[in-house]
């Protein structure tokens, strides 16, 4: 009996670590590395969300990112936190990816002041969130969008932009 409970512990605690290091790991980044990620050339079309913690929208949008990342070996999705432009304290987004599962790439986008860098993202941006942009960088395609997606909108926009 005290065998059979020594592989349970191991084998729960196993799957505690693979579950727990597959989780994304946030990075606090300037523009600059965001806009690499945008211009860059990548065999892969590049997938960029503008998010943040409070937003109601980003999180319920956030699935359909996920699922993306697992579905396709053709797309990077790198999901960019806008949480240090209203508080700076990155552990809310660390805590939030953890508790979440977040699995996609997560910059944390340490920037102040958005009206001075929107614009270098998309000249369409208001700012409001979130928003997507989608770019093939071998092409030089990119579709912006600054709402919500729903399901299905988002293949949509990659086929766009082959």
């Amino acid at each position: 009996m005290q065998n059979t409970f020594t592989k349970m512990r191991l084998i729960l605690l196993l799957l505690f670590f693979f579950q727990t290091a597959a989780v994304a790991q946030p990075k606090i980044v300037k523009l600059k590395e965001v806009e690499k990620i945008l211009k860059s050339p990548s065999d892969q079309i590049q997938v960029v969300n503008f998010w943040a913690t409070w937003c109601g929208p980003c999180i319920k949008e956030m699935p359909l990112f996920e699922s993306l990342e697992k579905q396709r070996s053709d797309v990077k999705v790198t999901l960019v936190s806008l949480d240090l432009d209203l508080d700076a304290n990155p552990e809310k987004v660390f805590k939030f990816v953890e508790r979440k599962g977040i699995q996609s790439t997560v910059l944390i986008l340490d920037e102040t002041d958005p009206n001075s860098w929107i614009n270098k993202i998309d000249k369409s941006w208001s700012g409001s969130l979130p928003a997507t942009i989608v770019v093939n960088t071998k092409t030089g395609k990119r579709k912006f969008v600054g709402r919500e997606l729903k399901e299905g909108e988002l293949e949509t926009l990659i086929d766009s932009v082959k």
